[in-house]
């Protein structure tokens, strides 16, 4: 895996989606508490997370339209554009005690988190079938920096200025600018247009593929849940009364639950297949919510956020990578945008839902729910298995 390194796109990406993450989870630790502080009622604390998530949805399918048409470079640009923006948004709603900036700052922040999701797919396009999943995994696997960097950046930032937590979206906008730099160098084998034109198949079409349907199952299912107990944690550990250091701690350890397993996670796909990987994922995510049923103590925290990451990585390498067994090269665009259109419909409908959820039925509940899902994800990937090895 490591040798992909010296592949200069990879390498880029790696670096563009390590300050992507980092921007990223500095929001996400901070973003519910401070909409707690600054919205009209409670349960749209989590209003801003949920529009960082829509932000995405809306800008999937025009983002990878616009990388068709101009590359992928341009889409990177636009998407590493609008974190800037996002920041310096969310920083002026927390100065002013606006909760409408923070909102719009968030949605902003989703367009540029829409154009990081398509830097695993460009790592795709630069190796052959054989080093796909360890492409994936080497992209991923820049979260790891995020993971070391991001907790001890955060708290650094938010008491950098008068008004606490201002200095934090301030960072984000660095963070952002700093990825711009990096995408904008990116050699022009990844950013230039397909050479061929891109074929015309709708999405009914390519959900009438079974390896298709299975892959994006597969991904929106881990990212939704992700998504959904990720951004209830710090509420539901301020709930049990703890400390946002407390919470601070337990989203490093998410974080490098996400991303760690993304050095090995390549090498699995490649050696094991995208669906044996997939079944694992869901093993561990069923693990992580019985851990968070089971008490509400920082240790359950800790341990269950750290597995709620590895599976999260284990069903996105997996799922990235048998997507790209269920389509020809000229069907890319219009199949990649599917998965991040279903992967963005799974994650707005959990943000939205997070702050009612959390707040209305409870931090077991809503564990006990994502057991439920991880069961549907499961019995799709076993009937994918079964057929395989019929097949075979």
């Amino acid at each position: 895996m490591m040798r992909l390194f010296g592949n200069p796109v990879v390498l880029r990406l790696f670096m563009a989606q390590a300050l992507f993450w980092t921007c990223s989870m500095t929001g996400i630790t901070l973003t519910a508490l401070i909409g707690l502080q600054l919205a009209p009622v409670n349960s749209l604390a989590t209003l801003p997370v949920a529009l960082l998530v829509l932000g995405n949805l809306l800008a999937v399918q025009p983002l990878s339209r616009r990388m068709q048409l101009r590359g992928r470079r341009h889409g990177f640009v636009l998407g590493a554009l609008a974190g800037v923006l996002g920041g310096l948004l969310g920083s002026a709603g927390v100065w002013l005690g606006e909760f409408l900036l923070l909102c719009l700052g968030a949605l902003a922040l989703g367009v540029y988190q829409a154009s990081a999701m398509f830097y695993r797919f460009a790592a795709l396009e630069t190796v052959v079938d054989a080093e796909k999943g360890r492409a994936t995994a080497c992209v991923i696997a820049g979260g790891v920096c995020a993971a070391l960097l991001a907790p001890s950046l955060g708290a650094l930032a938010r008491d950098a200025l008068p008004v606490p937590f201002a200095g934090a979206y301030l960072l984000m906008a660095g963070l952002a600018a700093a990825g711009l730099l990096v995408v904008a160098s990116l050699p022009a084998s990844t950013h230039s247009p397909m050479q061929s034109a891109p074929a015309t198949v709708s999405a009914r079409d390519l959900l009438r593929r079974p390896i298709v349907r299975t892959a994006i199952t597969t991904t929106a299912v881990g990212h939704g849940l992700m998504i959904l107990v990720m951004n209830a944690t710090p509420l539901a550990m301020s709930f049990c009364n703890l400390g946002l250091d407390d919470s601070a701690t337990v989203i490093q350890w998410h974080l490098l639950g996400m991303f760690l397993p993304a050095f090995v996670a390549g090498t699995w796909v490649d050696r094991l297949g995208s669906v044996r990987v997939a079944l694992g994922g869901a093993a561990i995510l069923a693990a992580s919510a019985a851990i968070a049923i089971a008490g509400d103590g920082f240790q359950h925290f800790l341990l269950s956020s750290c597995l709620l990451g590895v599976g999260w990585n284990l069903m996105l390498v997996s799922g990235t990578t048998l997507l790209g067994s269920g389509h020809r090269p000229e069907e890319r665009p219009a199949a990649q945008g599917l998965m991040e259109l279903g992967n963005g419909c799974a994650a707005a409908a959990m943000s939205f839902a997070c702050g009612v959820l959390i707040t209305g039925i409870g931090w077991s509940a809503v564990n006990a729910g994502m057991l439920a899902l991880v069961a549907i994800a499961a019995l799709v990937l076993g009937g994918r298995r079964n057929a395989a090895e019929a097949a075979a």
